[in-house]
């Protein structure tokens, strides 16, 4: 198998992290393979913010929770009601994936650059998990205050955040794969 099939069939959402930091040249190329990913008319109407700030995750995560705790969906409301919740899963580095407003495809674009951070953080032997939920951060009323501490230029929005790092545990197995999603039309 060559490698970058073998990335993508062993690439896992990963959710216990060790606490070393990222090698800044893999964090680079991470980076890079994100850049690299493919851009609807190449507009690349996307931006990167790596968050590597441990007190400031702390305090993201302490907003998620108290957004989740008090939210109306019964899954996100007990996943928040665990004293070990962690939106990123304790990663030392996170990620945010924002894409302009008003750009039709942007966050489609942020999904394979997404994508292509996952299978090359596989590629140099890190873990990662895509996240959606932190999306409560951002939408609600502290969402602005935070996209403006992140840096995140004016008019543009959360597509999702990677947790990325070295992985606690080692890799979960893979889990089984429904090839009944496949058809064929010859």
């Amino acid at each position: 198998m060559n490698e970058v099939l073998q990335a993508v069939q062993s690439r896992r959402s990963v959710r216990c992290y060790k606490p070393a930091q990222v090698a800044a040249a893999d964090l680079e190329a991470i980076l890079d393979a994100g850049l690299g990913a493919p851009s609807a008319r190449n507009q690349q109407k996307w931006h990167f913010t790596v968050i590597q700030d441990a007190a400031l995750l702390r305090r993201m995560v302490a907003t998620i929770k108290a957004i989740a705790l008090k939210s109306d969906n019964e899954f996100m409301a007990r996943m928040a009601a665990d004293p070990n919740f962690n939106t990123f899963y304790a990663a030392p580095t996170v990620i945010l994936l924002s894409a302009a407003d008003q750009t039709q495809w942007a966050d489609f674009d942020c999904a394979a650059a997404a994508e292509n951070i996952a299978l090359a953080a596989t590629s140099l032997g890190l873990a990662s998990c895509i996240i959606g939920s932190s999306g409560a951060l951002f939408a609600s009323h502290e969402g602005p205050a935070y996209l403006k501490e992140l840096g995140v230029p004016d008019g543009y929005h959360h597509v999702c955040t990677i947790a990325l790092g070295y992985a606690e545990g080692g890799i979960p197995p893979t889990p089984p794969r429904n090839r009944d999603v496949i058809n064929y039309v010859r």
